[in-house]
């Protein structure tokens, strides 16, 4: 278990200074165009030449994140969920060092553009972070039981569950854009978002938060066996 708690603490470690230069790129490319706060009239200003840089930049990212989850963990399910843990520190570290840096955000529902890929995008700074806290619970579950070498895996109900809700989720992200996708690339550019579907994203948390009951479920009645 001490060999565990170093481990996850290596890896929190690197989450929370990715975090840090992550927020720190942020503000060298928003500070610029004047777009601290992205939510304002032409959110997405044309700079065809640094389009595709920023593009490529956020897949770099997420390339970054899961290859040391792919180190830190022995097996794929031990990968994936010391994945899940960086990803979740790394995106709440993300706008903890923000606010320090630029003074944004003021709130936890000011709206925020999330990522560029395939479209924008859009949700109150709230929404990743409640999805990021439900990565990390997922992400040491999955890490414990690697150490343990225990057989715990969410059954396909919660599977099917979580895929479902990750769904309802993006589209409640990407709401806006996809009601105007027929408009073209600079109508998407230029879309605020007015309102954020809570109901249906509400929905999405509960059942991304499948996995994490079956799995808890799982090790109590595995204890409980023993």
């Amino acid at each position: 278990m001490q060999h565990l708690s170093k481990r996850i603490g290596i890896v929190i470690l690197f989450a929370i200074a990715m975090a840090w230069v992550e927020s720190a790129v942020v503000v060298y490319l928003r500070v610029p165009m004047g777009r601290v706060n992205p939510y304002q009239a032409n959110p997405l200003p044309s700079m065809p030449s640094a389009d595709w840089i920023e593009v490529v930049r956020e897949a770099a990212t997420m390339v970054m994140l899961f290859t040391v989850g792919w180190l830190a963990g022995r097996t794929w399910r031990g990968r994936l969920g010391y994945a899940f843990l960086i990803f979740g520190v790394w995106d709440i570290f993300y706008y903890i060092f923000l606010v320090p840096m630029c003074g944004w955000p003021q709130s936890l529902l000011d709206w925020d553009l999330l990522f560029l890929i395939p479209l924008p995008w859009w949700g109150p700074v709230i929404a990743p972070m409640l999805i990021a806290v439900l990565l990390i619970i997922s992400g040491v579950l999955l890490a414990i039981s690697e150490q343990r070498q225990e057989s715990i895996w969410p059954h396909k109900w919660a599977l099917i569950a979580c895929v479902s809700g990750t769904g309802l989720a993006l589209y409640t992200f990407m709401e806006t854009p996809l009601q105007i996708i027929g408009m073209g690339e600079e109508a998407i550019r230029q879309a605020l978002p007015t309102v954020f579907n809570w109901p249906i994203f509400i929905i999405g948390v509960v059942l991304m938060a499948a996995p994490i009951v079956d799995m808890v479920q799982q090790s109590w009645q595995s204890k409980t066996t023993k």
